[in-house]
């Protein structure tokens, strides 16, 4: 083998391509395992085309192709990440809503309901109604500052259910019927919403 060309060697060409030699050499080792000279021969040879033809790339007789030379120009630029769209009135929304958890829901449903059951209590004046509004107004603020820690944003979700609050009770006042007072059913509509404002709203 020894007056063999490396090409010869491993039985190809001058022209073949480099995955060409490599499974010639591959081959070669697997047909001779154990044989560690001729396994040291098959070695060498394929080191000698290796340095031949690097030899030849510096001298420019052999032309890399573009795609090993330049792989990114194949590739082209990365891929862009793409952001989903949304949009800027559902963010505000969706930024206004909160989830909260169950132990957060507690308290504000516990004081609301015990605020409901004071303002529909019947030994409690009509007149008097505004204290269990007001307890609940101050409840709203409180829990809604807690949440953020912005106190103005509190106060306008706090007013905002409080105005809603008055406005539906007074469209649904009639179906307050005979048994519960006009002054009553508003106060504990408005509760509902100042509860719903202060757990779901942030």
């Amino acid at each position: 083998m020894s007056q063999q060309s490396p090409y010869e060697q491993l039985g190809v060409t001058i022209d073949a391509s480099f995955d060409e030699i490599q499974d010639a050499r591959d081959r070669l080792r697997e047909q001779h395992t154990g044989e560690r000279q001729v396994i040291e021969s098959i070695e060498a040879a394929y080191d000698a085309i290796l340095m031949d033809r690097l030899r030849m790339r510096q001298e420019g007789k052999i032309k890399v192709p573009e795609r090993i030379r330049f792989p990114e120009r194949i590739a082209g630029p990365p891929a862009k990440e793409i952001q989903p769209q949304t949009s800027p009135k559902v963010s505000w929304l969706t930024g206004m809503l909160d989830a909260p958890s169950r132990s957060e829901l507690m308290w504000p449903s516990l004081i609301y309901l015990g605020l409901g059951v004071v303002s529909l209590y019947p030994a409690i004046e009509i007149s008097l109604l505004q204290l269990p509004l007001a307890l609940g107004v101050a409840t709203s603020l409180y829990f809604l500052n807690r949440k953020e820690n912005k106190f103005g944003r509190s106060v306008l979700l706090t007013v905002g259910g409080l105005i809603l609050g008055l406005i539906l009770g007074s469209l649904l006042s009639p179906m307050a019927g005979a048994t519960l007072s006009v002054e009553r059913f508003i106060t504990l509509v408005t509760l509902i919403v100042l509860w719903l404002v202060s757990s779901f709203l942030r």
